[in-house]
């Protein structure tokens, strides 16, 4: 009877950082914060973040959440500077033109009062 040998693949294989130190997905235009962020965000199965992005495999997938996992402080701590420099440039951004217009029409209503009021937001 032959023998099987089982071999581990390391997430190296599937997981590359760049000179920044950011994960990439190997051969895909994917970083695995992207993958973790629809994780995180939508709630979705590695099976629906492959329907959602066909061009990753299931291995693609499970690799890059099995990085997240090893690494989950270090990513945290870079989705959330992500997440502060969006809200510093929306902020400096100010309100857009459009935005302005719906407001003063009475069709966008501003912040967590719309939440709480129901209104339309």
């Amino acid at each position: 009877m032959p023998t099987t040998t089982i071999r581990p693949v390391p997430l190296e294989t599937r997981i590359l950082l760049d000179h920044r130190g950011v994960a990439w997905v190997e051969g895909t235009n994917t970083k695995v914060k992207e993958i973790v962020l629809d994780k995180i965000a939508y709630g979705w199965s590695p099976e629906e973040i492959h329907f959602q992005h066909p061009h990753l495999s299931l291995a693609h997938i499970h690799a890059a959440l099995a990085y997240y996992h090893e690494h989950k402080e270090e990513l945290d701590a870079e989705i959330e500077r992500d997440y502060q420099e969006y809200l510093e440039l929306r902020r400096q951004a100010g309100e857009s033109p459009m935005a302005k217009r719906l407001r003063q029409a009475g069709l966008l209503c501003q912040g967590y009062a719309c939440m709480m009021d129901g209104e339309r937001g």
